[in-house]
């Protein structure tokens, strides 16, 4: 088996990550910097909610080689999401519409990432005897954001986005961890969002109360996915339409004139989720949401939690015939958490019974 040198390696991963359908890729030494401080205040701020588990692991969260052992690099990749054709801003405006945060519009993206990272993992493994490789895709408590950003994938926006100068935002990240001493790239040690503020100024909830500072608990991503109880009243007219995150704060985003439409068929919508009407998508049966959402990162709210956010929406929606008549079908739904979303949806129609 043929060991290259670790400079020609480092120049060839890139080719490899390429035809393996990766946009870019960058190496960075096995250290975020001063982000692991950055989550000990967002965590010791409560910002983080009902997400425990970003509190657990320890350093290993923030100090990769303490979670592999014998980590000396972190490879980092990015792969492009965005659907085409795709119209976000119609969905939006039109609040009859279901609308569903593009990364999930598709199939799950761990599995087709977590396939091809484990490709090139052992590209690099065949080239390179006497070094351990490991992949990830959001399977280990990494800081992938911060990996990124210190292997010279893009810096860190007002919305805690990474944005690539080429590419903006809507790309997923993965990564392999390796013990190969190979040669790091040029981190992105410049912000270049000058002083637009447009992220932080049309967040519907005023999750942001400053650059870089995203409180999770107003989020609506954080409230449509993470949390598993009731949606706090105050925040529920605001949400609109958005059933299962936001993409407010990258669509606003000057540098997203620059994504690029995925070539990944999985990433494309299915079922029609990207022009779905609330009403239509309120009455699927248990059943009919566990078919419909097969391989997809929606079967994360729950059945349950997929009603109560619909139900929001609705509320929020013109009181017209189907709005209405859906959300009276619900109105005895054996769940008190969905009745109780339901019955405030009905009371926004001005129904109180």
């Amino acid at each position: 088996m043929l060991t290259e040198s670790l400079d020609t390696l480092a120049r060839q991963i890139p080719v490899w990550a390429q035809e393996l359908g990766f946009q870019d890729v960058g190496i960075t030494e096995a250290d975020t910097g001063d982000h692991g401080d950055r989550l000990k205040e967002w965590l010791d701020a409560g910002r983080n909610g009902e997400m425990a588990y970003m509190a657990d692991h320890g350093a290993k969260r923030y100090r990769p080689d303490e979670l592999l052992p014998g980590t000396r690099r972190v490879i980092s990749v990015r792969m492009d999401y965005l659907p085409s054709p795709d119209s976000p801003a119609l969905t939006l405006k039109d609040a009859e519409k279901a609308y569903i945060s593009r990364y999930t519009l598709g199939r799950d993206y761990h599995k087709l990432i977590r396939k091809r990272l484990a490709q090139l993992a052992k590209r690099i493994d065949n080239a390179l005897e006497g070094y351990n490789h490991r992949a990830f895709v959001d399977s280990a408590p990494v800081l992938e954001r911060a990996l990124a950003q210190r292997a010279g994938l893009g810096w860190f926006g007002k919305n805690t986005m990474l944005i690539h100068p080429k590419a903006g935002s809507f790309f997923f990240l993965g990564e392999i961890l390796t013990s190969a001493p190979l040669p790091v790239s040029e981190p992105f040690e410049t912000e270049h969002c000058g002083s637009c503020s447009a992220c932080l100024d049309i967040c519907p909830t005023n999750a942001f109360d400053g650059p870089h500072r995203l409180d999770a608990r107003r989020c609506i991503s954080y409230l449509t996915i993470e949390l598993k109880g009731s949606i706090p009243e105050e925040l529920r007219a605001k949400m609109g339409n958005r059933v299962f995150g936001c993409d407010d704060c990258q669509l606003v985003c000057p540098w997203n004139k620059f994504s690029k439409p995925t070539d990944k068929e999985d990433f494309q919508p299915r079922h029609n989720l990207d022009n779905s009407d609330l009403a239509e998508l309120f009455l699927w049966s248990e059943d009919e949401f566990l078919k419909r959402t097969e391989g997809s990162a929606i079967r994360r709210t729950g059945y349950e939690g997929w009603l109560r956010n619909l139900a929001v929406g609705l509320g929020n929606a013109p009181s017209t015939i189907p709005v209405v008549e859906a959300l009276r079908q619900r109105a005895d739904h054996p769940s008190e958490l969905v009745r109780e979303h339901v019955q405030w949806a009905l009371r926004q129609h001005g129904i109180t019974s």
